[in-house]
């Protein structure tokens, strides 16, 4: 669901969490002929989606079960933990409100793509396909798309044919990304003090606090349609990224 086109600040949403609505690609076909988003993984968040419109399914890879395939259609949720590499699939008219157990983690390098072996052996290669929406815009993340679902073909197909393969394929990914996330650490520490741990221990207060009570700023914030847009893994993204305050009259 992620984008890696920047990085954003922490939204302040509720429990520190990141919420974002999810095109899933449509433009044009992918090259296993289905519309579809980037195959990618999670080093440490949960990831959940919500089915607003469309239907359409998600295909998982894990070390324990291989692959799986479940069935989206409106009203579904669905979530999973990290070091799941998973990829939505879409009806043409797909539209899921994507949510992370973490904000902003991503945006800092916690997902990759999946673009195969002899990509991710050549780190100026794997760069310069992630940074092409950046650089082309729509038709950079649909190009950034192509190349991870042509890898992602012959990955499935291991999965048909060599089941050994297969896995081991799946582990050198996950093993990868896990080690690059190494490197982030402190970053990513530092998001998830600002946002899940910080909201924790607001709430954990108030608690203590009773039966006083804890007055908080009554402070009434929203999100408007149309004022953040990016181009993600999974598809074109209105992300949550700033909030506003609701003014005090309303007359």
């Amino acid at each position: 669901m992620s984008s890696t086109d920047g990085a954003s600040q922490s939204t302040g949403l509720i429990g520190g969490i990141g919420l974002t609505e999810v095109h899933v690609y449509a433009q044009r076909r992918a090259p296993d002929g289905k519309f579809s988003g980037c195959p990618h993984v999670h080093a440490v968040t949960d990831e959940g989606y919500f089915v607003l419109q469309g239907r359409g399914e998600v295909e998982f890879h894990d070390l324990t079960h291989g692959f799986r395939q479940l069935t989206l259609e409106p009203g579904q949720y669905v979530h999973f933990p990290p070091l799941v590499m998973h990829r939505l699939v879409s009806d043409g008219d797909l539209v899921i409100l994507g949510m992370m157990g973490n904000a902003g983690l991503a945006e800092r390098g916690e997902a990759r793509i999946y673009f195969g072996a002899d990509i991710d052996a050549d780190p100026s290669k794997f760069d310069q396909l992630v940074s092409l929406p950046k650089r082309l815009g729509l038709e950079g993340a649909l190009q950034r798309r192509d190349a991870a679902v042509a890898a992602y073909q012959q990955f499935m197909t291991l999965w048909q044919r060599d089941r050994d393969a297969y896995f081991a394929e799946l582990r050198r990914f996950i093993d990868l990304h896990c080690r690059e996330m190494a490197r982030l650490s402190d970053t990513l520490l530092q998001q998830v003090a600002a946002g899940p741990v910080a909201s924790a221990n607001a709430t954990a207060a108030r608690i203590r606090n009773l039966p006083n009570r804890s007055d908080p700023a009554p402070d009434i914030q929203l999100n408007r349609r149309g004022t953040e847009s990016a181009f993600g893994m999974c598809g074109v993204l209105r992300p949550m990224l700033r909030l506003e305050f609701m003014p005090t009259t309303t007359a």
